[in-house]
């Protein structure tokens, strides 16, 4: 399995600070809903403390939790590639303090960066394989406990 990595801490600090000074702090109160899939994705957030779960809707009626993330995770990734918009949906499990980046800053500042754009791009990558490696187990698992008419 591959390891899950944080991406603030997986950049060479020169390129962290030039993505920091990007960063505007919010908060979402426990409950609330970040995202919903198939939402234009044009942001992204990087948890600095409570828990937010992902959620994947399974049939129009039902939706599983495919993953938690907490402190120093990423909250976001399909601002990154076409057709930018949500694969999962995205709630706050309690309240949430992050930082969240504007994609369209981001992406411009990757441009005039190469070496921090090759480094995010590569981060994203990783958490990507991880997450992709959780959310397959767990809908497995959800898989062998409800059935075969559950999905």
């Amino acid at each position: 399995m591959t390891k899950a990595i944080k991406l603030l801490t997986a950049l060479p600090p020169p390129q962290r600070e030039r993505m920091m000074a990007l960063a505007r702090e919010v908060s979402f109160p426990e409950d609330a809903r970040i995202f919903e899939s198939g939402e234009r994705a044009d942001r992204f957030w990087v948890i600095r403390s409570g828990a937010v779960s992902l959620t994947q809707r399974v049939t129009p009626l039902q939706q599983v939790t495919v993953a938690s993330l907490g402190v120093g995770d990423l909250l976001g990734w399909s601002w990154l590639f076409p057709p930018y918009e949500w694969d999962f949906g995205a709630e706050a499990f309690s309240p949430v303090r992050a930082y969240e980046f504007d994609a369209s800053s981001v992406l411009a500042l990757c441009e005039e960066d190469p070496r921090l754009g090759i480094v995010l791009v590569r981060s994203v990558a990783e958490i990507l394989a991880h997450r992709l490696e959780t959310t397959r187990g767990r809908l497995m698992d959800h898989y062998a406990l409800h059935g075969r008419g559950a999905l």
